[in-house]
């Protein structure tokens, strides 16, 4: 611990930014997810309607999805290409 200006003791360094947990499984904007698919914003959300792609986690106003479920649209796309 260092002493900062007013002589209390500070629990990390000034300057120092603090260290956020990432999560292990993040959630992704649309634009990510359709980045990630190579597709547009407009597109994703056709897929989202289709069913293709999952509905969204809802957190107030935002969609968002979480990383693995997409991953897992890629891996289904790959194995129905494979099975065919």
């Amino acid at each position: 611990m260092q002493t900062n200006y007013s002589g209390n003791q500070a629990t990390s360094n000034i300057g120092e930014a603090p260290k956020l947990a990432i999560p292990a499984d993040p959630l992704l904007r649309d634009k990510e997810a359709a980045a990630m698919l190579g597709a547009s914003v407009s597109t994703f959300w056709r897929r989202v309607q289709d069913g293709v792609i999952p509905r969204p986690i809802k957190i107030g106003g935002m969609s968002r999805w979480k990383c693995s479920e997409i991953q897992a649209v890629i891996d289904n796309a790959a194995a129905n290409r494979e099975a065919a």
